[in-house]
């Protein structure tokens, strides 16, 4: 007989009332988190038992509706789209620190695109004789005990903690959704051991009304007075921005301001629309672009609005004599240790009050002539720089070219399409030859890890079930995707989406790095990148076999149009598809 310190677990009472679990789901509920994207494992028990006691007493819409992920990485592109198109932060639940990990790459997008998403692991049990109810009872949870759990996900989170008694559970759930909502928004995690989220906790505990966002930040009045009357002033203005789209509402506010004043729009990296791309003073797209912009360069005043990556500076940057200002919810980057833009001004500001208040003092301040003038100058360069990509969107014979594959998907869609973009080395192609004008019609992930898009599309469906979803993506791209995890979600929760592949047979994006520092090198003269993947891989077969998918691989420009018509109405009718397009290879 053992001492009294290895109690058997098995004496331990099982709790009967309300616990931890239901009160940490009821937070959630309270908070705006509608689905907890989920892959199980031994940490959640409570959870699952209280979602079976809700379904038994009938209160299942007390608590967020489970959504099962087979795979870590798809659950978090799943709530980081539905975040994005509904502004709501969602819950992801993952297995510990193994589950944790598997999230990494997503989490990275979610930081870098600054959405909110709140992250829940279980802990391994804290007691292994069975001392409490809950205790280690798998050997599986002495291998999953490490040191600092949270410090895997501390370098990406705006918040991270603890749950460690079920009497303050709600309190964290809704300060952790508190810092996710709010100004730049991000990621929160927070992790809970199976003794605790077993326990019974009070029923009455804090309430979400006092846990609202931070309220918007204004420009003070005296940069607003600097900003405002350098581009009144200026004579070959821009404004650059990324990411102003995230706020649906700034961007007519920001056509407003460049149109009163005359100021070309520049989007380097964009992420969403944040400008019409058929405006007139729309100036184009900038990427890894490896040339110089003679609108960059000849601008006397620059304002970069809301971007993490302006320019290159080796590449295509202001001439040294621009007055350049910084305007952002993040001027200094705090995140990224290597940042730095030459400016006279960085202001914190959330961007859609920041250009309400330039929009109305520019307005006051400008010549109306000058500002005629100065349209007229824009709209010209908006007219050279579009007519000359407009002469690309032909194919070449009968091969498929990639400004002629994302010029059909522009015929072929409405301004109510939504788009989300993970194409990589045709991101420039997408910007330039999709010209979405309509904010909100177009997501990328904001990051840089790849297979977003097509888990990302659950959630967007699940997000606007009356929206039409299509992902643009690379062939490497939806590989990392875990196309067999979210093409089998996206037929069990009903979201189906069009998932068209640049299927160049390879990764480019390392072959154009690797061209990029070593043009005359061995590896271009021979070729020899290790990217190819030699023989093509069936792509639309992998969503057949897991989804139900419609699929079909196009090799010719003829067969393009048709092919893409009957993808879409395959979508419309409620079952998801992927077109795999051949365009040239690497």
């Amino acid at each position: 007989m053992g001492s009294d310190a290895t109690i058997s677990q098995t004496s331990q009472t099982a709790p009967t009332g309300y616990t931890t679990s239901r009160a940490f789901l009821e937070a959630l509920a309270e908070g705006g988190v509608r689905y907890v994207f989920s892959n199980l494992g031994s940490d959640h028990p409570g959870i699952l038992e209280a979602y079976a006691q809700a379904r038994v007493e009938g209160r299942e819409h007390t608590l967020p509706e489970l959504v099962i992920c087979p795979h870590e990485s798809v659950a978090m592109a799943a709530a980081l789209g539905y975040a994005q198109v509904s502004g709501v932060p969602q819950a992801v639940l993952v297995h510990v620190e193994c589950g944790t990990q598997n999230i990494g790459g997503m989490l990275h997008n979610a930081a870098k695109g600054r959405v909110g998403v709140l992250m829940y692991a279980g802990a391994s049990p804290y007691t292994q004789n069975g001392e409490l109810f809950g205790s280690r009872n798998e050997f599986i949870q002495w291998i999953q005990d490490v040191h600092d759990q949270r410090g895997i996900v501390r370098g990406y989170t705006k918040y991270d903690n603890e749950i460690r008694t079920g009497a303050n559970v709600k309190e964290l759930v809704h300060r952790a959704l508190q810092f996710a909502r709010s100004t730049p928004a991000g990621p929160v995690y927070l992790v809970g051991p199976r003794e605790v989220m077993e326990a019974e906790a009070p029923t009455q505990q804090a309430d979400a009304t006092y846990f609202p966002p931070v309220a918007p930040a204004a420009l003070a009045p005296d940069v607003v007075e600097r900003v405002a009357s350098a581009l009144a002033e200026a004579e070959r203005p821009v404004i650059v921005t990324s990411y102003l789209g995230r706020d649906r509402d700034a961007v007519p506010v920001l056509v407003e301001l460049c149109e009163t004043a005359g100021i070309g729009v520049l989007e380097s990296v964009p992420m969403h629309v944040n400008f019409p791309a058929d405006h007139p003073l729309h100036w184009g797209f900038q990427w890894n672009d490896q040339r110089h912009n003679p609108l960059l360069e000849e601008a006397d005043v620059v304002l970069v609005l809301g971007s993490d990556v302006p320019w290159i500076p080796t590449k295509n940057r202001p001439n040294a004599d621009a007055r350049v200002f910084v305007v952002d919810e993040d001027p200094l980057k705090e995140q990224m240790p290597l940042w730095h833009v030459p400016a006279e001004v960085f202001a914190r500001a959330d961007l859609g009050t920041a250009v309400r208040q330039l929009r109305d003092r520019v307005a006051e301040l400008v010549d109306t002539e000058a500002a005629a003038r100065r349209r007229e100058r824009a709209a010209a360069e908006h007219e050279r720089l579009f007519r000359a990509k407009a002469e690309l969107e032909v194919p070449e014979g009968e091969t498929i070219t990639p400004e002629y594959l994302v010029a059909c998907v522009r015929e072929a869609i409405d301004e109510d399409t939504l788009v989300l973009t993970e194409a990589i080395t045709n991101f420039p192609t997408v910007s330039w030859h999709l010209r979405r004008n309509k904010p909100g019609s177009l997501l990328g992930s904001g990051g840089g890890s790849l297979g977003w898009a097509i888990g990302a599309a659950v959630g967007a469906k699940l997000a606007a079930p009356e929206r039409t979803v299509v992902s643009l993506v690379g062939d490497g791209t939806y590989l990392f995707g875990v196309p067999s995890s979210a093409f089998w979600m996206a037929q069990r929760y009903g979201a189906p989406s069009l998932t068209i592949v640049f299927d160049n047979n390879g990764w480019n994006a390392p072959k154009a790095s690797a061209l990029g520092v070593h043009p005359q090198g061995t590896a271009a003269q021979r070729d020899d990148f290790g990217v190819h993947f030699q023989t093509r891989p069936d792509l639309p077969g992998i969503a057949t076999a897991a989804g139900g998918a419609w699929g079909r691989t196009v090799k010719t420009a003829g067969e393009l149009k048709e092919s893409l018509e009957e993808a879409l109405d395959v979508v419309r009718s409620g079952r998801s598809a992927v077109l795999a397009v051949q365009v040239p290879g690497m």
